[in-house]
């Protein structure tokens, strides 16, 4: 199974049993980045907002998919989306393998929550704040779960992400060590700990 990271919360699963687009984002609705072309044979969105729920960007195959995807519902904000939705966790199983993408998850966990996302293989986690958890939440969160590995989404870098959200240098501190690939695209399962992938696609 690989992942392929577009910048924002935008992600590309690929596993012998199919593949899915997490979260693709509209045009100019992140600065910095500009989503490619994408085709997959799902697309997962976490809420409605543009920057995550672009599906027109997405060709899909008309192929289905043939692992197992476990949607769990949380919130984008902490008063039980009042303020900004819903939003849809999905946890992809697939050779042996789970994936979980939080989306814009904007509170800590709640002991269902928690319970039903052990054991996993890759977490992709926001960590930038003001619209989802922040650093510090979100390390918290990597505590709690103690997934294989944890690759942080969400967050602003050199040249795109919103101002108002933290670098992910700010949730690395409290990590302490991490590999950094000079890569979009990491195989599950190759690596463990905090892995911080490279956007390859600034606009």
């Amino acid at each position: 199974m690989k992942l392929t990271w577009y910048g924002h919360s935008c992600f590309l699963l690929e596993s012998a049993e199919g593949s899915a687009v997490f979260d693709p984002y509209a045009p100019d609705s992140v600065p910095g980045l500009r989503l490619p072309p994408l085709t997959a044979d799902a697309v997962l969105p976490s809420h409605g907002h543009a920057d995550h729920n672009y599906t027109a960007g997405v060709t899909l195959t008309g192929r289905k998919p043939g692992f197992r995807v476990i949607e769990l519902d949380a919130f984008h904000d902490k008063e039980q989306g009042r303020k900004r939705g819903a939003n849809v966790i999905r946890v992809v199983e697939s050779e042996g393998l789970r994936v979980a993408h939080l989306g814009d998850l904007g509170h800590g966990l709640t002991p269902a929550l928690s319970d039903a996302l052990r054991e996993l293989d890759v977490l992709l986690l926001p960590v930038g704040g003001f619209f989802t958890v922040g650093p510090a939440e979100a390390w918290q969160i990597v505590r709690e779960l103690k997934p294989r590995c944890t690759v942080p989404m969400h967050y602003r870098g050199p040249g795109f992400g919103y101002d108002v959200i933290a670098p992910v240098e700010d949730f690395l501190q409290l990590a302490g060590e991490c590999t950094r690939l000079d890569t979009n695209r990491m195989a599950v399962g190759d690596y463990s700990g905090v892995v911080v992938l490279t956007a390859k696609n600034h606009a």
